[in-house]
């Protein structure tokens, strides 16, 4: 029975949002015709599923430097907001005088920084990695120190008691009570990842899929430009895909 259910609730998780997403291209299709609206403000979801095809080995290669752009950058993101979190989590004096400086540095629109970013690094992918970087970066951050500070005491005293070395505490303890939380900063921050990428595509590019889209709506096509969010939407939807089968079958889990 517990199996059925089980069963039951895993192709709900599939069949729910498929149908969600049929009807919203229905309504879509459907909605163009009954309000009579131009296709240039919005194309019929059909128009948009022909340019996607007739146009799909460009998108395909643009989506393959968008997609190298987003794991560079996310994986930056990843090791560095880790490691900064334990350097926090470890040191006062770094949380005391450093922290801060995170804090208010993510409260800057890192939009903003984009066109530094291409001035110091040009318009390759340099500048697009570190745009994915800066805005995936503070979530993995705060998410390790919140694991950090979440391990039960009364485990540190135990592994106190028993005279662990700091070492042992680390790498018995305090990663695999943190590992959860990380995965769920890891979550936060891969859409905003893909994120960073298009707003660097944007400012100042020669490829990728933000790119596209600029180029799109300088030439009024905007069935092309529906095209490109789509395939962005996938890739951000199959990158998040996989960052969660990682954080539910592979890293905390096995610890």
């Amino acid at each position: 029975m517990n199996t059925n259910s089980f069963a039951t609730r895993s192709w709900r998780q599939l069949i729910d949002p498929l149908v969600l997403t049929v009807i919203l291209a229905v309504l879509w299709q459907q909605s163009v015709d009954w309000f009579s609206i131009k296709p240039y403000l919005l194309p019929p979801l059909s128009q948009v599923l022909e340019s996607l095809w007739s146009n799909r080995l460009t998108l395909l290669s643009e989506a393959w430097v968008t997609i190298k752009e987003v794991l560079a950058g996310f994986v930056l993101a990843v090791v560095g907001g880790v490691l900064l979190g334990l350097v926090i989590y470890a040191i006062p004096l770094v949380k005391r005088s450093l922290y801060p400086l995170v804090v208010v540095f993510q409260g800057l629109p890192k939009i903003a920084l984009a066109p530094l970013m291409v001035i110091w690094f040009g318009y390759g992918d340099t500048s697009k990695v570190l745009m994915a970087f800066l805005f995936a970066f503070f979530p993995v951050t705060v998410a390790t120190l919140g694991g950090l500070a979440g391990t039960p005491a009364h485990l540190i005293e135990h592994f106190k008691a028993i005279g662990a070395p700091a070492g042992m505490t680390f790498r018995k303890l305090l990663v695999p009570a943190a590992m959860p939380s990380i995965m769920d900063g890891c979550r936060a921050a891969m859409p905003l990842a893909v994120i960073g990428a298009i707003v660097g595509e944007f400012v100042g590019s020669e490829h990728g899929l933000g790119h596209l889209i600029l180029e799109a709506n300088a030439n009024a096509r905007t069935d092309y430009l529906f095209a490109a969010l789509i395939v962005i939407s996938v890739v951000a939807g199959a990158l998040y895909a996989v960052v969660e089968l990682v954080a539910k079958r592979v890293w905390w889990r096995g610890l």
